[in-house]
């Protein structure tokens, strides 16, 4: 009983329950689009929306140069300052627009070369990489604005954001994947988003004076160098971490065919609405509260966490191993069947990472530059070594295995780094 007492009484729960509408919807119309691509694009298609989908990822952190978490903290830092709450908006904004401009042309440069790595296609789909050079600056935006509402703790602001976001999206998909198939799909992927930028930008308006707050002369060198700490380690991410699912992925295909490709999207897809939940804590309020604590406050957090969400995760992902098949025919058509051999290793490597991430999310409240990229490092390496080898062998079991095998031995040096924080 006191278990579960103490998760009902936790300040997580009350904004999980806040939020558990948000991720809800979110999730069912991730279960109808699934639904409608496993029947109109198939494993085929399904192995493409994954690459444009790790690539969406990468521009998510370049889109706002890495800013997000660091804008969180300061955010939560400054609100009361309102000269340097000023400077951090004047700051992040005349930078973000500059670089979205560089950005945005460097990609229409290389667009022919980004759809061929993508798609194995030049033509066919290179209206993909012009659609997301024209969304980019809404995208990077409405992520800016989303991160000050949060930074401001306006938890219930972030929660309809997400809501009305996801109701335009899912509409705005539906009709695109409805008449264009495989194209409407990678289409959908790349402007739904953008209905979030007009969303965020009301809520963010009814906070603050936003245009008054941005002025050149407010323009802080020293706010931009501890931003970069952030940056930098993003960014890192943002460019490693999808790029070696994409070189994964088409290694893949290039073994075994794009249908079995698809079977390991279809399994991530599967995988990334039950991690909705924890992804969502994680920045809306684990990130806050590690960042502004200290010595025993931080033991605190962990421990919260790990008596807590670790647990109620580990019973989410057995119930979910037991009701696999069940899960891929209400998401998917008969042919995706092969994805029940997928489950075990995935659900496994899941767990090692949720038991990793807060650990790793300290790095990042706490600037902590050299061991974030050093186990970063450690485990991209793993990832890309174990991954080709078990592909040859494997197929896509020989990915998921992959997944587990480094989140497990990511969590173990994590473990030993915090090891005076946790017991």
């Amino acid at each position: 009983m006191k278990f579960f007492k103490d998760i009902v009484g936790a300040a997580w729960f009350k904004i999980s329950s806040l939020n558990s509408f948000a991720i809800l919807l979110r999730i069912g119309f991730g279960l109808v689009i699934s639904k409608i691509l496993a029947i109109y694009v198939g494993p085929a298609g399904m192995a493409l929306v994954g690459n444009l989908r790790n690539f969406q990822t990468s521009l998510e952190s370049f889109a706002t140069l890495g800013f997000q978490n660091g804008i969180i903290k300061y955010t939560a830092q400054f609100k009361e300052d309102n000269e340097q709450f000023k400077k951090l908006i004047s700051t992040v904004t005349i930078t973000i627009l500059t670089f979205m401009v560089l950005f945005g042309i460097g990609l229409f440069v290389f667009k022919e070369a980004i759809t061929s790595y993508l798609f194995s296609s030049e033509n066919e789909f290179e209206i993909i990489i012009k659609a997301t050079i024209f969304s980019l600056p809404f995208y990077g935006f409405s992520l800016f604005f989303t991160s000050l509402i949060n930074g401001l703790e306006k938890y219930k602001k972030v929660v309809y954001i997400s809501i009305i976001g996801n109701i335009i999206g899912f509409v705005f998909s539906l009709f695109l994947v409805l008449n264009y198939n495989i194209l409407g799909a990678l289409l959908a992927m790349v402007l739904a988003p953008t209905a979030n930028f007009f969303v965020a930008f009301f809520f963010v308006c009814k906070e603050i004076k936003l245009f008054q707050f941005i002025t050149l002369k407010s323009f802080d060198k020293s706010i931009l160098k501890n931003l970069s700490s952030y940056s930098a380690m993003a960014l890192f991410s943002a460019l490693t971490g999808p790029f070696i699912y994409i070189f994964l992925r088409n290694h893949l295909i290039d073994t075994a065919g794009i249908d079995t490709a698809g079977y390991w999207e279809s399994m991530s897809r599967i995988s990334s609405y039950y991690m909705l939940f924890v992804s969502s804590l994680m920045s809306m309020y684990f990130l806050p509260q590690l960042a502004i604590s200290n010595g025993e406050e931080t033991k605190s957090v962990f421990h919260n966490y790990f008596k807590t969400i670790v647990p109620v995760f580990l019973i989410g992902i057995i119930a979910i191993y037991f009701f696999r098949n069940i899960i891929i025919s209400i998401l998917f058509t008969a042919e995706f069947q092969p994805v029940s051999k997928l489950f075990f290793w995935q659900l496994m490597g899941d767990f090692f990472k949720v038991c990793s991430w807060i650990l790793a999310l300290h790095f990042l409240a706490k600037k902590q530059t050299l061991a974030y990229f050093v186990t970063e490092i450690f485990s991209y390496f793993t990832l890309i070594s174990v991954g080709y080898f078990a592909i040859n062998y494997f197929d896509a079991e020989g990915a998921v295995m992959a997944h587990a095998i480094t989140y497990f031995c990511y969590f173990l040096v994590l473990l030993t780094y915090f090891r005076k924080q946790l017991f």
